[in-house]
């Protein structure tokens, strides 16, 4: 399985079309369709559903397009890593959470960027499943992570700043009246909450027995979508402050009471080097802790 046939194979993926991504890859649509074929002679798998007029994927198909994304961006990683050794220049990846409270890091990366004009950056949104994965698998050079998390098998920094819980509701919500919330204010209420806080369990001992009594409609990876469906009156978000820009907007931002904080560790891999880029940047954020 060769990585110029895993591009090809992108290609074809993301163009839905054998005919345009042959154009875009410079060469004949019969030498691609020959290529394909024989990766699914390699592989002994049907990667296309024959018969539509658009590139439609089968399971196996989807499958190997989600792996050879990882692959072929480890390879662009690794070989940029490799030829940047001399000069600072190369990718930063870093992979995070929303929360304003890595701020201090993006001023630091800010500052990279005006200095060494080769650097590159590469920002990764997503919860801690998938950090930890890209982590792992070494498409990440950091990771930062939010809340209470077993870093044992990383070498983390914790930084400054930590996240403030609170409500996202509409401002004609009986308890938009409420400066602070407390657990009494949320049973029986309609309530979203992030995916991570609730497989870890942040609220049971903020609210004690009283969570049991409320009323957990669903789950948000990252907080925009969220945020629109909070806006239909249907329900409030657990989030973190000034995640969302609600300036003249019907929301409103309430903080929960007892406070609730969660701190924010920059993490990465114990077991893999850091690339000439990924040091300087981690030199540069602890001068300024």
């Amino acid at each position: 399985m060769e990585v110029r046939v895993l591009r090809y194979f992108i290609e074809v993926v993301q163009e839905r079309n054998i005919s345009n991504a042959a154009k875009r890859l410079h060469i004949s649509q019969p030498t691609l369709s020959r290529q394909l074929m024989d990766l699914e002679r390699e592989l002994g798998i049907t990667l296309f559903e024959r018969g539509h007029r658009q590139i439609k994927l089968t399971q196996e198909g989807y499958y190997l397009y989600e792996r050879a994304q990882e692959i072929t961006g480890l390879v662009d990683k690794t070989e940029t890593d490799l030829q940047s050794q001399k000069i600072i220049s190369g990718t930063l990846d870093i992979g995070t959470g929303e929360s304003t409270a890595i701020q201090p890091v993006m001023t630091v990366i800010g500052n990279l960027l005006k200095e060494y004009p080769d650097i590159k950056i590469n920002l990764v949104s997503g919860d801690s499943d998938l950090i930890y994965q890209r982590l792992n698998n070494g498409t990440l050079d950091f990771g930062i992570i939010m809340g209470p998390e077993k870093l044992l098998n990383y070498h983390s920094i914790s930084l400054p700043q930590n996240n403030i819980w609170g409500i996202l509701v509409r401002k004609d919500q009986p308890i938009a009246k409420k400066k602070k919330i407390t657990p009494q204010d949320l049973i029986g209420l309609p309530i979203l909450t992030s995916a991570q806080s609730k497989q870890q369990d942040i609220f049971r001992s903020w609210a004690g027995s009283l969570i049991d009594r409320f009323n957990f409609i669903g789950q948000y990876n990252l907080i925009f979508n969220a945020r629109l469906l909070v806006e239909t009156g249907a329900c409030l978000a657990l989030t973190y402050e000034n995640l969302i820009n609600i300036t003249g907007t019907n929301l409103i931002f309430r903080p929960l009471t007892p406070t609730i904080t969660d701190q924010n560790n920059l993490i990465w891999n114990k077991n893999r080097q850091l690339s000439n880029v990924a040091q300087v940047f981690l030199n540069r954020l602890k001068e300024v802790q």
